[in-house]
């Protein structure tokens, strides 16, 4: 068989910088959680919640998520093409402007400076940074799919193009805006269209971002892992389609009781809940893939995290259309079980998946082994409890605060005040704080096994072929 020489170096930076962002990104989400227990942790005017909160979520979402999919897909494009990238210098180029893009938004964010837009807080001359930013990814991937040797798609090629495609249109049509200064604009829409534009990009940016690009890695992963073939290529393939399609309909249900007239509340209900099914098709793909090898589940550290991931996807993705439903939603909107609810996608199934792409990636661009399977065995449980002490947590304290506000006496009034409501949180906000202190431990933890694997790791029986360029 022919030897293919493939960039290894634009891989091995995307690693490092995405776990530089993700660290920056849980420090910023523990101080956070420690300010909304004491308020006196708030120093204005640059360091308060208000400033740091969309701070740590775009350093999570755009630093390290975005982050190890560009490290995932550099290194999966040129394995399932048997090519390598298209070109090295447009993909150092990225690199570096990633890396000035995301600083940029935290500067600008720490400053003041926002559109007040979820996940799009960003002003005008940072979505001229990020449109180049993908653009360049996207020819990148684009090119090297084209010239492939392979002509079987896989499909986690499949994945990695909606991605591509889905991310640029829902990007450029939500950032349309009238600049009237360097760092001011105002959007392009008004009112009621404004806020259905912006949550149709809210919540397909979670299935562009924070569906799609994972599912294609867990798809390459998984059987990478265990040695066997996915399940079924076929079902993997149907419900990819019918995932794209059912995801872009479903925006609306962020604005059920508003405005937005109710067709279109009563369409994205409808198409939250019909998105049960392509998400569990990937999840038994999943399960059904392990047939006979849930014994690696206690032999093989990557299977775990690659399994507890796809398992909080499956969670995730039922509980989703659950609060699409107007008379759940109508209970628990504005309550702290929306938090949980993200938060176990983002810490549960896109971390879980990160981590165990990082694992795998490290011997194979490195040619060391992993430095220890202990310290792996201990980050993945200290993960996975603090996520779940995160959640579950927040969840209680949901429920508790919406039976509190909805709460009402014979004579029609309030029973609760909102400041009683507010006291009874402080222990749920507490087990926050400690769930995402156990989180980081298992981040440094990581992030140590990973330094210590590239520095001291003994060498891996088989050498790496890579380019002699470093990224």
């Amino acid at each position: 068989m022919e030897n293919q020489t493939y960039n290894y170096a634009i891989v091995r930076s995307f690693v490092t910088w995405s776990m530089i962002w993700g660290l920056v990104a849980v420090l910023v989400g523990v101080i956070v959680s420690l300010q909304m227990v004491n308020p006196d942790l708030n120093f204005p005017p640059y360091l308060t919640f208000g400033r740091l909160r969309p701070v740590h979520t775009n350093a999570g979402i755009y630093g390290w998520g975005i982050g190890v999919i560009f490290a995932a897909f550099y290194y999966i494009v040129q394995r399932l093409c048997k090519v390598p990238i298209w070109s090295d210098k447009l993909a150092k180029f990225q690199l570096w402007l990633f890396n000035a893009t995301i600083t940029a938004s935290a500067v600008t964010l720490l400053l003041g400076y926002t559109t007040s837009k979820e996940y799009h807080e960003m002003e005008w001359p940072i979505d001229v940074m990020v449109v180049i930013l993908w653009v360049a990814f996207s020819i990148n991937i684009i090119m090297t799919i084209l010239k492939r040797k392979e002509e079987q798609m896989y499909i986690s090629l499949w994945y990695m193009m909606a991605a591509i495609v889905g991310v640029a249109i829902l990007y450029l049509v939500n950032s349309a805006a009238v600049p009237v200064s360097f760092f001011k604009s105002y959007s392009a829409y008004a009112g009621t269209n404004d806020a259905n534009v912006q949550w149709w990009f809210g919540h397909n940016a979670v299935a562009m971002v924070l569906t799609a690009p994972f599912l294609g890695m867990f798809y390459y992963f998984l059987p990478k892992t265990t040695g066997v073939p996915i399940f079924s290529h076929r079902l993997s393939i149907t419900a990819f389609w019918s995932l794209i399609f059912m995801y872009l309909w479903t925006g609306a249900h962020h604005l059920l009781w508003t405005p937005v007239p109710d067709w279109i509340q009563t369409l994205a209900m409808g198409f939250s809940i019909m998105l049960i099914a392509p998400s569990w098709g990937s999840v038994f793909n999943g399960y059904l893939s392990m047939n006979g090898q849930w014994h690696q589940m206690r032999e093989n550290y990557l299977v775990k995290f690659l399994i507890l991931g796809i398992t909080f996807y499956g969670l995730q993705t039922l509980q989703g259309p659950m609060q699409a439903i107007r008379t759940f939603s109508a209970f628990i909107h504005y309550t702290d079980w929306v938090p949980a609810h993200i938060h176990m996608g983002t810490m549960g199934w896109v971390s879980m998946i990160c981590f165990a792409s990082i694992y795998y990636l490290i011997p194979r661009i490195y040619g060391r082994e992993l430095y220890s399977i202990p310290l792996a065995d201990l980050h993945f449980w200290l993960t996975l409890v603090g996520q779940l002490i995160w959640s579950i947590s927040l969840w209680i304290a949901g429920v508790l605060q919406a039976g509190m506000w909805n709460a009402m006496n014979s004579d029609g009034s309030l029973t609760y005040t909102f400041m009683e409501t507010m006291v009874e949180m402080y222990p749920y906000w507490w087990a926050r704080v400690l769930g995402g202190v156990i989180y980081m431990a298992g981040l440094v933890i990581f992030i140590y096994n990973i330094y210590m694997s590239v520095k001291k790791g003994e060498p891996t029986a088989v050498p790496t072929i890579t380019t002699e360029g470093r990224a």
